[in-house]
């Protein structure tokens, strides 16, 4: 039967009807693997068809179950994320802001979330329950402020109790700072362990790593333990030398290859040296020329850290060895028996409590620590920080505090080295001073110290900002410090760095349009810087 070619009909022609055309007109056959999807066919009368295969039955069901299959594990994988999210107990305003990226922007927030969004690590806690610092029966000495109300407070929250005998000095520049680690790196005998957050490719980082490859050279045993992202520009190539030498170097938690969820944003931030189990370093400094140096190299920023001999030096050092192990996959057994048990004596009268949190950390000791020296206040509260970002129980609580009466100093650069934490600040800063807390900023470049002072009889110093990275995210080390000689030592220095402050200004109105947006956005995004 002969197809019609009435141009009226040419809308309805099949494949098959096509393929009849040229036969009835008289025109010779084409192979019907010359039409091509969306080709157009010139008919004798003129008369222009678009033609375009439809997709093959077999294809369009294919794609269809993938559709459905991808959407499937969307939703799965969306549900999964926000159950844990959570069940991690973070602060409502961070959970707040992961859970609308994820329901809002799900190609944006649900890969973000898994490259940034872990903060307590089960597995890890696990895995490095093990290795708490828990003093041993051979450096184990009694201290009074056991007793204590703060003490106590950290042993519910899973920190290890206070110890006594130990000697302790403040660090308080970098010149000194350099000095102490360059001393006694060049007198340990046995073992040096040091982890630190940055190493430098300056002057700084490369003294330091030809000090540990000399020492390494002549025998003793250098273990260097750097952050994968802080060190991203100095692990590899840069620290070769100690390798050479026999030393050993490990990365924490690399980023690249990515190893599991959050291994990019949980960033190992302490900062210990350990040199043959009798003294320790400890604090905010980083091994780069920013933080310390020797004179020569110019004026670095103002630090704090100390240098403590004593029972206490065993707990730091358990804390450097339980990151070594999860980093090297060493066994940490293994490495107890080759570096033994050392019998700390009592040095001094200082009266310390070792505190690690992080995502290693079933709780937040450090957090909770701060809260209880907040609360225990009777007079005054002082506290140093180059960032200021608080949660909202902390800024309530320091808030409280200066509109019953009590004093409370803030002291923090006039400006430092991020700006975005700057804008975040501006709103805390503000309503403090509102409450009647004394607002001090630094005038005497970036100071980088860390510290709190309780009516002048605790203390607390470590590696630790007061922003919610460090409080809820990042691995950190903090020292409470009971006996009063230290912290009157630490009243001094504090009262230094006031001497070198100003009050901030008193705001009387916002007028500036991209200064307050700029604000606005950044405290948005405070729980997440």
């Amino acid at each position: 039967m002969a197809a019609s070619t009435s141009p009226d009909r040419f809308g309805a022609l099949t494949h098959s009807t096509l393929l009849m055309i040229p036969a009835e007109i008289g025109c010779p056959l084409p192979d019907a693997r010359s039409y091509s999807l969306g080709s157009r066919i010139r008919l004798p009368s003129g008369r222009r068809f678009s033609h375009r295969n439809p997709m093959e039955p077999g294809n369009a069901i294919y794609a269809e179950i993938l559709h459905h299959l991808l959407t499937v594990v969307g939703f799965l994988l969306a549900v999964f994320l926000i159950a844990r999210l959570m069940s991690e107990k973070r602060q409502p305003g961070n959970t707040l802001a992961w859970l609308l990226g994820i329901v809002l922007v799900p190609y944006v927030g649900v890969p973000l979330y898994l490259l940034l969004g872990g903060r307590k690590l089960k597995r890890m806690v696990a895995r490095k329950s093990l290795l708490a610092p828990v003093p041993s029966r051979n450096t184990a000495v009694t201290s009074p402020a056991a007793a204590g109300a703060i003490a106590q407070s950290l042993l519910l929250s899973g920190a290890c109790p206070p110890m006594g005998g130990n000697a302790v000095l403040l660090i308080t520049t970098g010149e000194q700072a350099f000095a102490d680690l360059e001393r006694r790196i060049c007198e340990a005998k046995h073992t040096i362990h040091i982890m630190t957050f940055i190493l430098g490719r300056d002057d700084t980082g490369r003294r330091i790593v030809e000090l540990l490859a000399k020492r390494a050279r002549e025998g003793v045993k250098v273990r260097l333990l750097l952050d994968a992202v802080g060190c991203f520009l100095s692990s590899r190539g840069f620290v070769d030398p100690i390798r050479q030498a026999g030393g050993e170097v490990h990365r924490f938690m690399p980023v690249l290859p990515l190893q599991w969820r959050g291994s990019a944003n949980l960033r190992n931030h302490r900062k210990i040296a350990v040199f043959d189990h009798q003294s320790a370093i400890f604090g905010g400094h980083n091994l780069a020329a920013e933080y310390m140096g020797p004179p020569a190299l110019g004026k670095p920023w103002r630090d704090f850290g100390a240098v403590i001999e004593g029972p206490a030096v065993e707990l730091l050092n358990e804390v450097f060895l339980a990151d070594w192990c999860y980093a090297s996959g060493q066994s940490i057994g293994a490495l107890r028996l080759s570096v033994g048990t050392p019998e700390l004596e009592a040095r001094g009268a200082g009266e310390l409590q070792i505190v690690a949190s992080g995502p290693d950390v079933a709780g937040d000791p450090l957090y909770e620590g701060i809260i209880s020296f907040i609360q225990e206040a009777r007079h005054r509260i002082w506290i140093i920080t180059p960032y200021f970002i608080p949660d909202e129980v902390i800024f309530r609580s320091l808030v409280v505090k200066a509109r019953t009466g009590r004093e409370v100093k803030l002291v923090v650069p006039a400006r430092s080295n991020h700006r975005i934490a700057d804008h975040a600040r501006q709103y805390y800063l503000r309503e403090l001073q509102t409450a009647g807390v004394e607002v001090l900023l630094y005038q005497q470049g970036m100071m980088h110290s860390k510290g709190m002072i309780v009516d002048g009889r605790v203390g607390l110093l470590g590696s630790a900002n007061f922003d919610l990275r460090s409080l809820f995210v990042n691995f950190e080390i903090g020292v409470f410090v009971y006996s009063e000689p230290e912290v009157h030592a630490m009243r001094a220095w504090a009262q230094d760095l006031i001497r070198h402050s100003l009050p901030m200004p008193v705001e009387k109105s916002r007028h500036r349009l991209l200064g307050n947006v700029a604000e606005d956005l950044s405290r948005l995004f405070a729980p997440m810087l």
